[in-house]
């Protein structure tokens, strides 16, 4: 799979020579990038938003605005690789705004009004229960500092919406490698959770 490959979109070769120049320190490239990428970043938004609950008052293009704010603010100029990468990214740039909004809203009271995740959606035919989005943000740190590789492939596939295919390219290790990483770590958090979310 090229670099710009995502399965059931057309390969667009420009993303990867924008990210370089922006990583090269071309202001405008990532601007450009977000242009191209749009639709894929508002899909991304507007999934994540489907899990909030009722009433949030954050909306898809608010989301997406957000997440491209903090990326045009990372100092570090990050090391893009391709079309996938920058979508990882900023889906990862997505969740934590919701976790710090849902951090913000609900700390007065834990799980007062909490965000409720559907745990099934992490793995198919599980028993549909869900979690408070802030304890699988967590869960998802606590598995970082035991297996962190196993943690990014769980976070690209449940929050990103990649593809195995492209969290592979992203993590640069094989297909079977990210496989056997979304079931142990998706396994690791079912188990880490499962005193902690409510039946559905």
């Amino acid at each position: 799979m090229a670099d710009d490959d995502i399965p059931g979109q057309p390969a667009d070769p420009s993303v990867t020579v924008l990210l370089r120049n922006w990583q090269q320190g071309d202001s405008s490239a990532l601007a450009q990038v977000a242009a191209l990428v749009d639709r894929e970043l508002h899909r991304l938004a507007s999934a994540y938003l489907k899990r909030e609950r009722p009433g949030h008052t954050l909306q898809p293009t608010a989301l997406v605005n957000e997440a491209y704010i903090r990326l045009m603010g990372r100092g570090d100029r990050q090391d893009w690789q391709s079309r996938s990468h920058f979508m990882a990214i900023a889906a990862q740039q997505m969740r934590q705004i919701l976790v710090d909004y849902a951090r913000r809203h609900h700390a007065a009271k834990r799980g007062a009004g909490a965000t409720l995740i559907p745990l099934d959606e992490m793995q198919a035919g599980a028993s549909a229960k869900s979690v408070d989005l802030l304890a699988l943000d967590e869960a998802l740190a606590k598995l970082a500092a035991v297996d962190a590789r196993k943690a990014r492939a769980v976070e690209l596939k449940f929050f990103g919406g990649l593809e195995m295919k492209e969290i592979a390219s992203v993590l640069n290790v094989s297909l079977r490698t990210v496989e056997k990483d979304v079931r142990l770590g998706t396994v690791w958090l079912r188990s880490a959770l499962s005193t902690a979310a409510p039946e559905s």
